[in-house]
């Protein structure tokens, strides 16, 4: 009797927990986004933060990728949307245009997880929570993803990709060198922004971006 009645006791207590603490973080905000939809991913608080022209609107708590497989930091968009897209993803997927692999927002069949270093790269939320968040997201929508901070160890080049492309990227942005999105990807215009920032500073403008320039950026 008392082993039944703990047992019912642990499911109540964790449905309660699941509705509590691993729902949006703020005050339960329903309602749609009025203006413009953008989204950032805190990887290290595990967070998903919706905006409304710019101005926060409502906090998830999610699940990110582990050590091993982490979730990709850079600047993206929501390239397609799907209802039920396999087995494990939960009832939606949101997909994210990262050009060395298949990431996405989705939902899972596993809340346990959810504030956890867990996945494989992907950003999961509770079935409930991305069931809204999909409804409130077009094709296009910006996701900016914030990690940890990236130890590059390899020269970067023209036509390389990567997460420490992306990381290279966002640090020459905030520098104010690098004027457009941070899409982890090598091109043309990264490669004469480093140049430029080659020029600037005494070394030879060849566009590699070796040990030496990684040490004046501070990455």
């Amino acid at each position: 009797m008392f082993v039944i009645l703990g047992i019912i006791c642990g499911v109540l207590g964790f449905e309660y927990l699941d509705e509590q603490e691993l729902a949006g973080t703020d005050s339960q905000v329903k309602d749609k986004p009025a203006g413009v939809v953008s989204i950032v991913i805190k990887v290290q608080d595990r967070t998903l933060e919706v905006y409304s022209d710019n101005q926060l609107h409502k906090t998830y708590r999610i699940a990110v990728g582990k050590s091993k497989t982490p979730t990709p930091i850079g600047e993206w968009n929501v390239v397609w949307k799907s209802y039920d897209w396999g087995t494990g993803f939960g009832t939606r997927w949101m997909g994210l245009n990262v050009p060395w692999g298949i990431y996405g927002i989705h939902g899972t069949n596993k809340p346990w997880s959810i504030g956890q270093f867990s996945s494989h790269g992907c950003i999961r939320m509770r079935n409930k929570d991305v069931e809204e968040l999909f409804e409130w997201v077009p094709i296009g929508t910006p996701v900016r993803i914030e990690g940890r901070k990236i130890k590059i160890s390899r020269n970067l080049k023209y036509q390389m990709t990567g997460s420490d492309v992306a990381r290279l990227q966002l640090k020459l942005k905030e520098l104010g060198y690098f004027g457009e999105r941070s899409d982890g990807i090598f091109g043309i215009y990264t490669e004469q922004v480093v140049k430029n920032f080659q020029a600037e500073h005494g070394l030879e403008a060849n566009g590699i971006v070796d040990k030496q320039m990684l040490e004046l950026l501070g990455l």
